[in-house]
């Protein structure tokens, strides 16, 4: 019994060991099979039989990210692929976490990575993938952490087994032709989540509430009154029967009326007089609202609108003199008395390039409410002489004295630098200042990143772009030069605060106020005290201001809202963590903003280039960032 049992043990070992293995081929081979289902694939020219993906020494494959001589991920990002991938082959590669074929051309339906249980990042963005995705397609892949299937063709309903990934953190869904309800994704990891532009309907559910509106936008069927995206009406019935009837009107009980049975007269007149009288309920919240409503209020970029006109609220224990000076005899002071930093009607001039004007002058300015900032709020005033300036209101400071704030004013007029703007004058009363400067054509960074959509956005083209960073870090290599005992040389640097000329030369406002808000609650706005070493231990140094010229080069190449510079980090894109873990997976160049992402391949290396000094500018410690000087001098070797 013992020696059949032995025979029968042989004979299964034998065929175990002709049985085709399927872990018995190399990971070179597997990736060469893998290629063999591409097309175009001539960028993939380094993926030669013979040679080693990931040598211990030298060059892996293009495109691939490894580590311990093992792939831990495929980035074919933006190489012209086309095809229909086969899967099968990647199934070898037991390292394999990440892979991404994002922004070729490949056609038909979604390729069968869920054959890949392990991955964590799954990014087809920018492709042709059609049709609809299988309800249960992700439910073994329990790694997965970022789904990326944006500007493709799919179609459908969203998979329910999405669901089902317990640890998943981005989803990004946005530009499909995805339809039906959202699925309810409570998933407590999840920060990054875009379904805009696609045929969404129904309520979106409880706990996507948390996430911005703009993420559902252009889903013509979703609703959401805590985000106040009402539904749309559905299109009515059509009438076969009596083209002439009325098939939307609502009777008295707010039913759709029958066709049948058409409401009668008196209910319909009824009905408009029930409308008309809501209307004007309506109207006049709607006046009484705005006409209470506190002006400073400032949530998103929004253009000036030159018909919203106030009068700019200038307080003076003289205001009744100040009304009857003539507009004459405030422009007959001297070039020299305004330069020398004299009053002129309570108001300082401390730079006269654009002429001596005092504050009767802003008293009869017609002004638009620019909007409400960290500092304080701000006002665009046009004045009788043409000049047309920002009046911006200055929330509480530090008990500095008038004298020592009239030499910062002083020291700020003095200043000239292309890319700083100076401010022309000042207004000092012991509970209130006002600050004073030339009004700038295209607003701010802030605005035409995020807030405009028209010509002026169009043009932030890659060339574009280059020239506002590289001024911006020369503008703060000036501050720094100019401050160098400064503990914050600016200290509030962010896109709201870099201004952009009519030919796009930026120009930093809001810098050098630390020293007159230092120790005030004011001062936890500035953004330089939101850089790591600040926030945790209270640290600040010229450090803070390189993380700022860190964030800002992440915004502008990425074209994402920081939601660093939110309060609570609730909302934008954590640009940091997004390109750190981006970087660590060999996928950097993905993150660059689509709109210039179509440059050529030299352009888009430079653009890499500048997103790793943006990454080591925001070093968490700030012993490992580059000072200032550093960090300008590699910006500066940047070529468009």
């Amino acid at each position: 019994m013992a020696a059949v049992r032995y025979t029968h043990l042989c004979l299964f070992l034998m065929l175990l060991s002709l049985a085709p293995s399927s872990h018995s081929i190399s990971e070179a081979d597997a990736l060469l099979q893998f290629k063999e289902s591409i097309t175009n694939a001539r960028a993939l020219d380094s993926w030669r039989p013979g040679t080693t993906p990931c040598p211990l020494q030298g060059t892996s494959w293009v495109g691939l990210n490894c580590a311990k001589e093992q792939v831990r991920a495929i980035s074919l990002y933006n190489m012209g692929l086309a095809g229909k991938i086969d899967t099968r082959p990647l199934e070898q590669l037991q390292g394999l976490k990440f892979i991404s074929m994002a922004n070729n051309s490949f056609t038909g339906p979604i390729p069968e990575f869920n054959r890949l249980a392990g991955l964590k990042g799954v990014y087809l963005t920018g492709n042709k993938f059609s049709g609809e995705i299988p309800s249960d397609y992700f439910a073994n892949m329990k790694s997965l952490k970022k789904l990326w299937l944006s500007n493709n063709e799919f179609s459908g309903k969203i998979p329910e087994s999405i669901t089902q990934l317990p640890i998943l953190k981005e989803l990004r869904l946005e530009n499909n032709q995805f339809s039906g309800p959202i699925p309810q994704l409570k998933q407590q990891a999840l920060s990054d989540v875009d379904m805009s532009n696609n045929k969404l309907e129904g309520e979106i559910p409880e706990p996507l509430l948390k996430f911005n509106a703009t993420a559902f936008k252009n889903n013509t069927g979703v609703c959401s009154k805590k985000l106040g995206i009402k539904c749309s009406a559905a299109p009515p019935p059509a009438n076969s029967g009596d083209a002439a009837a009325p098939s939307n009107v609502m009777n008295p009980a707010g039913t759709p009326g029958s066709q049948s049975s058409p409401p009668d007269e008196g209910s319909i007149v009824q009905a408009k007089w029930v409308v008309l009288a809501i209307v004007i309920i309506l109207l006049s919240l709607t006046i009484l609202f705005k006409s209470r409503r506190n002006s400073e209020k400032f949530a998103r970029p929004a253009k000036e609108n030159p018909d919203d006109l106030v009068q700019v609220h200038i307080p003076s224990t003289n205001r009744e003199n100040l009304s009857s000076t003539s507009r004459n005899s405030s422009m007959s002071h001297s070039r020299r008395g305004g330069q020398g930093g004299k009053p002129v009607n309570d108001l300082v001039v401390v730079n006269d390039e654009k002429g001596v004007f005092g504050l009767s002058d802003l008293m009869k300015a017609g002004a638009e409410v620019l909007g409400n900032g960290g500092l304080g709020s701000a006002y665009k005033a046009m004045m009788e002489n043409g000049l047309c300036v920002v009046v911006k209101r200055l929330r509480e400071m530090n008990q500095i004295k008038r004298n020592a704030f009239d030499t910062e004013m002083r020291r700020l007029g003095a200043l000239k630098h292309n890319n700083i703007l100076t401010p022309l004058a000042y207004h000092f009363r012991k509970d209130e200042k006002l600050f004073v400067s030339e009004f700038v054509s295209r607003g701010s960074l802030l605005y035409l990143l995020h807030g405009d959509r028209g010509a002026a956005h169009s043009e932030l083209n890659w060339p574009t772009r280059l020239k506002i960073i590289q001024g911006i870090a020369r503008g703060m290599g000036y501050l720094h030069s100019e401050f160098p005992s400064a503990e914050l040389p600016h200290g509030n640097l962010k896109s709201s605060n870099v201004l952009l000329d009519s030919n796009y030369e930026p120009l930093l406002s809001d810098y050098a106020m630390y020293p007159l808000l230092n120790k005030t609650p004011t001062a936890q706005s500035m953004f330089a005290l939101r850089a790591p070493e600040s926030v945790s231990l209270q640290q600040v140094s010229p450090k803070c201001d390189v993380y700022s010229v860190g964030i800002l080069i992440l915004e502008v190449l990425t074209g994402k809202f920081p939601s660093q510079y939110l309060s609570h980090q609730k909302g934008g894109t954590d640009v940091v963590e997004w390109v750190r873990t981006a970087a660590s997976e060999s996928r950097i160049s993905e993150l660059i903003d689509p709109e210039i992402a179509g440059a050529s391949a030299a352009s888009l290396e430079q653009m890499e280039k500048l997103l790793h000094i943006g990454a080591a500018c925001t070093e968490s410690d700030q012993n490992k960032r580059p000072d200032m000087k550093e960090a300008i001098r590699r910006i500066e070797e940047i070529q468009v």
